[in-house]
């Protein structure tokens, strides 16, 4: 569903990532994980198609990122680690105009909100400002968004930031539900949650891909904290094939 080959992105002298390579099967959760600044953001914003690469080649679904954006943006939702939220707007109204920038029919839309404000429970925010909104629910806002047009694919790059302990079990719980009929991709800090919801993990370093195993290989004889620790230190090979 998700093929990364060989990615590579720089800024002038300056390079985030370099010969990224990962894929991630039909309704498979992969847990996306380094360090801050290893260049897991840059990786997410290039596969959705919001930035474009110096080299290397994405395939979302069968259709390239760059050559095919368009039916790329229409399999993917993503939910950066600040959500694109209009502070001025109320959600039922916002969610509206992102169904619209998605290219959704006018009939649809109605329905469209409806699915996603009772599954991101916004029920009782639907008709506050986004700007008087607490940061757990604009993350709730923001995964409403991602999932108006019912996408193949999720990019998530934080998603339990800003939520409590409850919050957190609620969207994980979320998350792991959608991913029979999804291919997701959660980037997080939190090593637990990788244990809660993921099959598969891939851990970057200083822009380069250092584990990409699936998590029952991982942390088969050592926890995963311990496997993280000897990635990041350069102690793991880097992955020749992908698991």
């Amino acid at each position: 569903m998700i093929e990364v080959d060989r990615l590579s992105k720089r800024y002038g002298e300056r390079t985030a990532i370099e010969g990224v390579s990962f894929s991630a099967a039909p309704g498979q959760i992969l847990g996306f994980l380094g360090p801050n600044g290893a260049g897991k953001t840059t990786t997410m914003r290039i596969i959705t198609g919001y930035l474009p690469a110096t080299s290397g080649t994405v395939r979302v679904a069968g259709f390239d990122v760059f050559t095919e954006s368009v039916e790329v943006r229409r399999r993917v939702g993503y939910l950066p680690e600040n959500p694109p939220l209009y502070d001025d707007m109320t959600v039922v109204p916002y969610l509206r105009f992102t169904a619209k920038l998605r290219g959704m029919s006018r009939a649809a839309i109605p329905a469209a909100i409806e699915r996603v404000v009772n599954a991101c429970a916004l029920d009782k925010v639907a008709d506050r400002l986004l700007g008087h909104l607490s940061k757990g629910y604009r993350q709730r806002v923001g995964l409403a968004q991602a999932l108006i047009h019912e996408p193949e694919v999720l990019i998530l790059d934080e998603p339990t930031n800003g939520l409590d302990p409850g919050q957190i079990e609620e969207m994980l719980h979320f998350i792991k539900g959608l991913a029979p009929n999804r291919t997701i991709v959660l980037s997080t800090h939190i090593l637990g949650q990788v244990l809660d919801v993921c099959e598969k993990v891939v851990i970057i370093s200083d822009g380069h891909v250092v584990v990409e195993d699936l998590l029952v290989n991982l942390t088969r004889g050592q926890r995963l904290d311990d496997a993280y620790k000897r990635a990041i230190a350069g102690e793991t090979p880097r992955p020749s094939v992908p698991a």
